[in-house]
């Protein structure tokens, strides 16, 4: 009995031994299976990237700090970083970017996590006009360390020609604005204020349009009066052998024209068309001796032609209307200004006599005229505002013999 007893407890002991490893062993994988099983599967997304990680973080934040990432408050994290962990959470992150915004030269360090220019500054509050410069353009992608700048228009007055307009601008030259707004510049155009001038706010920017054409005029040319001495005929009397003719000349001029007005001519050539052809005046210089008086005295009238009397005196220049310059004897005015010259019906005063006139002088009775008849007489004078002075005046007139 005792050898079998023995035997039996032998066999006892090692199932007991293999029983009690068995159970540790059991007992150690199943805390591992337990260990893993409390790991949640998540995916996490960082800058665009996606990957798939097992994690025992209990939230958002630690999470993202397993992985090595501090958020900054302008970054964008989903979900909030208080968000519980939770099997199959998807999770973003995206880093904030630095960059610098400029505003009419004022700068700021702004930190974005915006797509485009134009989500920044949507972000920023900042509203840009339809006028205002952003460069970037809008649609530009956001880059770190990008500089972004914004120049804020202004309305600039613009005058063209005369006619005024509204126009809006960033700060600029003259001519670069004249280019934004597609106006060029002809040859000779003015432009108030210079090209290089920097525009400013309320400014009016003026562009004179210059041309510059040709104008050809014709114009009639006055006819000269030559006269002759003709003894045939009573001393003082006139006639008219050849009428004379005008002639025309063609002046070519080079005319300015600022906004469509004229404001200089300048005479580039003259061209004859047709040469005048001078009138031709008979002056008689034959003397008639009275006829035997009569007996009866003569009237008072002809003793005053003889001698003395008195007219009615009128002024006039060798640039009056009407007037060419030249006497009905042949005097050029223009040329001899200084001459002393009356106009006078030659019925009354003979022409080629020498006179003497109160207030005037002496002076030669050279000239006729349409309006002067019977007892008138114009004096002439070289410049208009002595004629303007003389006016009409009554004044005794001496026939010198």
């Amino acid at each position: 009995m005792l050898p079998n007893r023995r035997k039996w407890l032998d066999l006892w002991r090692k199932n007991a031994t293999v029983t009690a490893s068995g159970f540790l062993a059991i007992s150690a994988t199943t805390g591992v299976a337990g260990y893993e099983m409390a790991k949640d599967d998540v995916t996490l997304t960082i800058n665009g990237k996606k990957q798939e990680i097992r994690t025992y973080a209990k939230d958002v934040e630690e999470l993202l700090e397993e992985q090595g990432i501090q958020p900054r408050k302008e970054d964008y994290v989903y979900p909030s970083l208080n968000t519980p962990i939770t099997d199959d959470l998807h999770i973003i992150w995206e880093a904030s970017k630095e960059v610098t915004l400029t505003i009419n030269g004022k700068k700021k360090k702004v930190w974005t996590t915006a797509d485009t220019v134009g989500e920044l500054l949507r972000s920023q509050h900042v509203a840009v006009g339809p006028h205002d410069k952003v460069a970037p353009s809008l649609s530009a992608k956001v880059q770190k360390g990008m500089n972004i700048g914004i120049e804020r228009a202004f309305p600039v007055r613009l005058n063209v020609g005369g006619k005024q307009q509204q126009a809006w601008t960033t700060s600029t030259t003259v001519a670069d604005f004249l280019k934004q707004q597609g106006i060029s510049l002809g040859q000779w155009d003015r432009i108030e204020p210079s090209l290089q001038e920097t525009v400013k706010a309320g400014m009016t920017v003026y562009i004179v349009r210059i041309k510059k054409v040709t104008d050809v005029v014709e114009e009639p040319v006055d006819f000269a009066v030559v006269t002759k001495r003709d003894d045939s005929l009573p001393k003082g009397e006139r006639r008219v052998i050849a009428p004379g003719e005008k002639g025309k000349i063609e002046k070519t001029y080079e005319v300015t024209l600022e906004n469509g007005k004229e404001v200089a001519r300048k005479l580039l050539a003259t061209r004859t068309i047709k040469e005048s052809k001078p009138r031709i005046v008979a002056i008689g210089t034959k003397t008639v001796h009275p006829v035997a008086s009569s007996g009866r005295p003569s009237s008072r009238g002809a003793d005053q032609a003889a001698k003395e009397f008195y007219v009615t005196a009128t002024a006039y220049t060798a640039y009056c209307a009407g007037c060419s310059g030249i006497t009905s004897t042949g005097i050029n005015l223009r040329q001899n200004p200084s001459v002393k010259v009356i106009a006078v019906d030659p019925s009354i005063i003979p022409l080629g006599s020498k006179v003497y006139v109160e207030g005037y002088g002496y002076a030669i009775a050279a000239d006729t005229g349409s309006s002067i008849r019977g007892y008138k007489i114009d004096v002439f004078f070289p410049e208009r505002s002595d004629a303007f002075r003389w006016g009409r005046k009554r004044v005794k007139i001496r026939v010198l013999p």
